[in-house]
């Protein structure tokens, strides 16, 4: 059986999705999933243990009828068995059906009409377990499975060199994201957490834990956010991963870690590490699982600046 997934969005989403391929897998060990991802999306599946291949296609772009068609003839030309939709868009429910995909899975609602397995869409849940409810329309009812990845050896043995060139190794430390990326570029500066608020959360973690090391994740466009930090408090530590699954290793190494509403935070879930993240708008119960392991902050004004050093540490001290 052949089977293809389209999922809009950026690498989380593609992340939360991770168990409804691994569980689909699971059922039909013998089936080829391939995904339809957004260009900036397809990172996230140099560590998924479920797809076979990688398509792309800008969903969000201004495409033209024949970038549409070139999509239609993409998928008719693999004969796809069954596709699923992870969004709610009449356009692509139109495509699949177009494209003559005998299956087609997806949520009730905006387009239904061209899809031949319509389940209902829950929102106000864990989207991981949103996009698992897709699994019904092919008879899978079995829960939700836990989120996981598949880190490539070669970046578990460079996270481990990494800890060594920084001292923390033996003694363990905590990782944090300052989610600050772009951030010239950003849409909802609300998510950005300021650099003194971060300082002073440091600051108090060195002085009661000198023993255990405070390394900070520096990605592309970070630079300047991360060396204003190091500025003031020179022992902090600076890793920059290369890629997914890099990062990936270094956050499994971690004591703690500390993050805002981001890809990291999934990717603490995914290997189990104790994490606190912070969050503005969005309801943390949509993007985190109900564990005691990952606790949220949720902002009191929906601005993730908002909340205060002082919270953050009470529940460091405290949690």
């Amino acid at each position: 059986m052949r089977v293809v997934a389209l999922v809009p969005g950026g690498i989380g989403d593609q992340i939360l999705f991770f168990p409804t391929l691994d569980d689909l897998k699971r059922h039909y060990p013998d089936i080829q999933i391939n995904v339809c991802v957004e260009p900036r999306a397809t990172a996230a599946y140099q560590i998924s243990k479920s797809v076979s291949e990688i398509l792309t296609f800008d969903y969000k772009d201004r495409n033209s009828l024949a970038d549409w068609a070139n999509l239609v003839g993409m998928l008719r030309d693999r004969e796809y068995d069954v596709a699923i939709a992870a969004g709610q868009s009449l356009l692509i429910n139109l495509l699949l059906w177009l494209a003559g995909i005998p299956i087609r899975v997806g949520y009730k609602g905006k387009g239904a009409v061209f899809l031949t397995n319509a389940v209902p869409l829950k929102k106000d849940q864990y989207v991981a377990h949103m996009y698992h409810d897709l699994l019904q329309g092919l008879g899978i009812k079995s829960p939700c499975p836990e989120l996981t990845v598949n880190v490539p050896k070669s970046d578990i043995e460079w996270a481990n060199n990494e800890q060594i060139r920084l001292g923390i190794k033996e003694t363990g430390y905590v990782l944090i994201d300052v989610g600050a990326a772009d951030l010239s570029e950003m849409k909802d500066p609300d998510t950005v957490y300021p650099i003194h608020n971060w300082q002073q959360i440091i600051q108090d973690f060195q002085h009661k834990q000198p023993d255990i090391p405070v390394a900070i994740v520096q990605k592309q466009g970070e630079e300047n956010f991360v060396r204003q930090i190091q500025q003031h408090l020179p022992e902090v530590k600076i890793t920059a991963p290369q890629n997914i699954g890099q990062l990936t290793a270094m956050i499994a190494g971690a004591n703690l870690m500390l993050c805002t509403d981001s890809v990291p935070m999934h990717l603490a879930v995914a290997v189990q590490t104790y994490t606190i993240a912070l969050f503005g708008r969005t309801k943390p119960e949509t993007l985190l699982p109900k564990n005691d392991r990952f606790v949220a902050i949720k902002s009191p004004t929906g601005k993730t600046a908002d909340i205060s050093p002082t919270t953050v540490l009470e529940k460091i001290w405290g949690g």
